[in-house]
């Protein structure tokens, strides 16, 4: 009888949670009506990319936790996949509109992220930097400035469970569950279930059920 009546109360407070996190949603949903419309009329424009990231720009101005809803309302409409679980925190820019995130990833404050499929459940700290590849700039001909050189752009893959340490630097794939030690700069792809750092970034080790790894 105790224990239903303790019950009672946290069901309760649950509910209401829930009801008001929804009412945030719905409030958010309808504040970047405006901003949907400016995106979709400079998408026509200028193309995709450009009115996203400067629509990125912007969004990636709003403090806490009302900027995580916009962010959220905003960018589950335009891009190409966010799941409404996702979490990005302030000052993070997205430079490209195909970019994909899949349930419960977080991504903290002050990244960049290119052309990107993030996997569930992963997590990257704090200045990340995910370009679209390695080779987003060319270089090959030394008589033309580098910025008239065209690029290729590349989609990296972060695997599930993976996480990513403060100020890294990922240009190539990285596998399911592995760690990427804090200003590690990734250039060849990382197996599942490592943990790897340096520049660039090789692996340490394996990592093991039964170990706690702290980056």
């Amino acid at each position: 009888m105790v224990c239903e009546l303790r019950e009672e109360p946290m069901n309760k407070k649950v509910a209401i949670m829930e009801t008001v996190k929804l009412l945030a949603r719905a409030v958010a949903a309808i504040l970047v009506i405006p901003f949907l419309l400016s995106y979709w009329v400079r998408s026509a424009c200028v193309g995709k990319d450009r009115a996203f990231f400067s629509s990125s720009q912007m969004f990636a101005l709003f403090p806490g936790l009302p900027g995580q809803y916009l962010r959220r309302a905003f960018y589950v409409r335009t891009m190409e996949s966010f799941h409404p679980t996702a979490v990005v925190e302030f000052g993070t820019l997205f430079s490209r509109q195909g970019t994909r995130l899949a349930e419960n990833v977080y991504i903290g404050p002050m990244c960049h992220i290119g052309l990107v499929d993030i996997e569930p459940d992963v997590l990257v700290a704090s200045n990340v930097s995910i370009p679209s590849g390695p080779k987003t700039h060319g270089t090959a001909d030394v008589d033309r400035p580098i910025r008239g050189q065209p690029g290729v752009l590349q989609r990296v893959r972060i695997g599930t469970g993976a996480w990513i340490g403060l100020s890294a630097i990922v240009m190539a794939d990285v596998g399911a569950r592995t760690v990427v030690a804090s200003g590690a700069i990734v250039t060849r792809p990382l197996p599942a279930d490592v943990v790897a750092g340096g520049v660039p970034a090789e692996v340490i080790k394996k990592r093991e059920s039964s170990t706690e790894t702290t980056v």
